[in-house]
């Protein structure tokens, strides 16, 4: 009886469509099993493929094509098969540009293709930005080009009350270098119960940057900046712009005062109107601090703050000037206004 129930039970099972070549093919993907569903339905059904197509819901053109592929013997060729030509284009750049980018690359570790084509351009090597791009993606895949890893050592400081704020106004029209510059600090972390301040200050038209680190942001650190700002920025400042906090208060007002020099202050929780400096904080976090080699006393991290002050100033390119450097900006700004005040003479 047992025999006989084995028996029946192969018996039925070798009647059931594609019984024995589901046993010994390999695993095949979903997508795969699905088209043999196609075909098993379509030898059941007195090979009828307008019926196989309406009963699963897939068009005539699609049928055929993989009916043509069909082998029953080998199922495999039911699977997606690649879509990569046969002959790729291969890379026309030279090995010298590969090496020059390689080297910008590392030496500044967080500027994209966009401003890196600008400086191999200086160096006589003209290319394009997608180029570039496709460079550092093959750097990358060789395993050559290592991306360097953020450190996060920097955290906002929360925005504080001001019992008093001198607002800007309305109708103010910023319209030359110095008109506003913007003041802003930054905490960087470096290392756990370590805090530093950085300060930064930015001129909205000519993205002109002035950096300087501090052991802690008082009103006494702040006035001393003043004298490294009107120092290092290249034209006079009219005015400069801060938010609430207190280092911005008490000496630091006074000296500004005393100076000659108008003092915006923003409202409160309003990072957003000091736009320009906020966005700097964020540049120099991911390109100086999280990729610096320098130390963390302050001597030493303000002369590297100066060598990078240099190369932000007059060598990296801006986006916001047509991948002009400010220093570049500059002076293609004086040439203009030179033009503009001999037309009017004439």
């Amino acid at each position: 009886m047992k025999g006989r129930y084995n028996g029946c039970t192969m018996h039925m099972c070798s009647k059931v469509p594609g019984y024995q070549r589901l046993a010994s093919i390999p695993v095949l993907s979903k997508e795969a099993r699905k088209r043999l569903k196609w075909f098993d339905y379509y030898q059941l059904h007195n090979r009828n493929a307008r019926l196989t197509c309406r009963y699963f819901g897939i068009s005539p053109q699609t049928f055929y094509r993989w009916k043509r592929r069909y082998d029953p013997h080998h199922l495999e060729t039911l699977e997606d098969r690649s879509c990569r030509p046969k002959q790729v284009r291969q890379p026309t750049y030279s090995p010298e540009l590969v090496a020059a980018v390689h080297g910008l690359r590392e030496k500044y570790p967080r500027w994209g293709k966009d401003k890196l084509v600008i400086l191999l351009r200086r160096e006589g090597l003209a290319c394009s930005a997608s180029t570039v791009g496709r460079v550092l993606k093959k750097l990358r895949e060789r395993g050559v080009l290592e991306e360097p890893l953020p450190n996060h050592i920097s955290a906002r400081k929360s925005q504080r009350q001001r019992p008093y704020a001198v607002r800007k106004p309305k109708d103010y029209v910023v319209k030359e270098p110095g008109d506003i510059v913007e003041v802003d600090t930054l905490d960087v972390r470096p290392l756990p119960g370590v805090v530093l301040k950085h300060f930064t200050a930015r001129d909205v038209i000519s993205r002109w940057d002035v950096l300087e680190a501090h052991t802690r942001a008082s009103s006494h650190t702040a006035t001393a900046f003043i004298d490294t700002l009107l120092e290092r920025m290249p034209f006079p400042v009219k005015v400069i712009q801060v938010d609430g906090g207190s280092e911005f208060q008490d000496l630091f007002e006074a000296e500004c005062q005393r100076r000659g020099i108008t003092l915006f202050v923003l409202p409160p929780r309003s990072p957003k109107l000091n736009g320009h400096v906020e966005r700097a904080q964020r540049t120099h976090t991911e390109e100086f601090y999280e990729v610096t080699d320098s130390g963390f006393e302050i001597a030493e991290l303000n002369r590297s703050l100066v060598e990078w002050e240099r190369v932000y100033n007059t060598i990296r390119p801006h986006q916001a000037l047509g991948y002009l450097t400010p220093e570049e900006f500059l002076k293609h700004h004086q040439q203009n206004r030179r033009k503009e005040e001999v037309s009017l003479r004439y």
